[in-house]
């Protein structure tokens, strides 16, 4: 028996490796591969979508729109800055006591399990542009740890905090109707991929939600 097998050694060790190598191609085929949906407006809760486009259901149609802001260190923040980049964004302001800081908080931890990724940033858009100016964002900036490489706070034209909300990021609900561009932020957090495609939408009031952010990051990193 001993003969048996050193005469034909190499043969069960290249059967053996073979064996393990079709294990692994078989499990690899059987495990699914995680795909994460690609949003367009009629799939979202309409309360969060100009009525100008609840109809649009083409993934190739559905993009997040250009924009220019203001940050916290007063530079114009656009589009560009963001290219070839999978981004967080959210919408808040500094005054708000309820959801916000919860918020807040959730998403400095969330900066803390990106630090290392380079192609990943957050932006976040304050709903009360008129009181949230770039200094009053810098001094939040601060006391929240905010890493000025990684997260951009910003400030601008309500109309155009409005439209990119509702337009684009398909995350926020209107206020009171008199008045003009008003607006009540969500818990959203809105996860956007490299192509500027919406990917994924987070309660960023719940931990579970930021841990399932980070692994949907994960898996658009992967591809």
């Amino acid at each position: 028996m001993l003969e048996l097998l050193k005469k034909y050694r190499l043969f069960f060790i290249v059967m053996a490796l073979l064996s393990a190598i079709i294990l692994s191609l078989f499990y690899n085929a059987l495990t699914p591969v995680k795909k994460l949906p690609i949003y367009t407006p009629s799939m979202v809760n309409a309360e969060m979508v100009d009525s100008t486009i609840q109809h649009i259901a083409n993934k190739k149609i559905h993009r997040i729109a250009d924009f220019e802001f203001t940050n916290q260190n007063g530079e114009k923040i656009t589009n560009k800055d963001y290219d070839n980049t999978i981004y967080i964004a959210d919408f808040f302001f500094t005054t708000c006591q309820t959801i916000c800081p919860i918020m807040t908080d959730n998403m400095a931890w969330v900066q803390n399990q990106i630090q290392n990724m380079d192609d990943v940033k957050i932006l976040s858009h304050s709903v009360t542009p008129e009181i949230d100016t770039p200094e009053v964002l810098k001094a939040y900036a601060t006391k929240k740890g905010v890493d000025d490489k990684k997260w951009n706070m910003v400030t601008g034209k309500k109309e155009d905090i409005y439209y990119i909300a509702r337009k684009s990021y398909l995350a926020v609900k209107t206020g009171n109707p008199s008045e003009l561009y008003d607006m009540v932020h969500t818990e959203n957090f809105v996860l956007v991929d490299k192509k500027k495609r919406v990917r994924g939408f987070y309660d960023g009031t719940k931990m579970e939600d930021m841990y399932r952010l980070i692994e949907d990051i994960k898996t658009l990193k992967e591809k």
